[in-house]
């Protein structure tokens, strides 16, 4: 089975107050691809900190001016990753992609699951996780960007399952845009 990880930036964290996708990263074996998500009117008046800002380094203007309305992002977002399996680090994501497709007027199109679960699934013991850490640490230094972070996630589930993306087979994803 293929796994595609996946990760959000966004406009700040929850608990500093109503938060919103700005950036949604998508990443599989040989494939990487991401969205800037231009901000839904219906988000008009929801909270930005500049906390957030300096950690993706991503401005309300620049994702005004280059990101893409939710509807595509969503759409596009739902085809690459029909019939496989979506993990992230963070339950955050789930809430991310929930508010995407609300702003879209649908439900969620896919689920995204929690790596810790994955690695459970399998049986990964904390030895294999913290060596799996540390070569996606040395191979994807860059984070803090959609694309990078699911970058460094894939490696790590990669490495855990002990797949290389040359061994696992390549989806069917032909895109491949890195920012990292």
């Amino acid at each position: 089975m293929t796994i595609l990880t996946i990760d959000f930036e966004a406009s700040c964290l929850p608990r500093h107050g109503r938060s919103f996708p700005i950036e949604v990263g998508l990443a599989g074996p040989a494939m990487v691809r991401s969205w800037l998500i231009r901000p839904s009117d219906d988000w008009f008046g929801w909270d930005w900190t500049a906390e957030a800002e300096a950690l993706h380094g991503l401005s309300r203007e620049r994702i005004a001016r280059e990101g893409q309305s939710v509807d595509m992002v969503l759409r596009e977002l739902a085809a690459l990753v029909d019939g496989f399996c979506v993990v992230a680090d963070s339950v955050l994501d789930q809430y991310w992609l929930e508010t995407l497709a609300i702003a879209a007027r649908t439900t969620a199109p896919f689920a995204i699951d929690h790596v810790a679960q994955l690695l459970d699934e399998r049986q990964i013991d904390e030895a294999g996780i913290m060596a799996a850490v540390a070569y996606a640490d040395a191979h994807h230094p860059a984070r803090h960007r959609a694309a990078c972070d699911a970058q460094w996630l894939q490696a790590v589930v990669s490495h855990a399952l002990r797949e290389t993306p040359e061994a696992a087979p390549a989806p069917r994803l032909y895109m491949v845009e890195s920012l990292c």
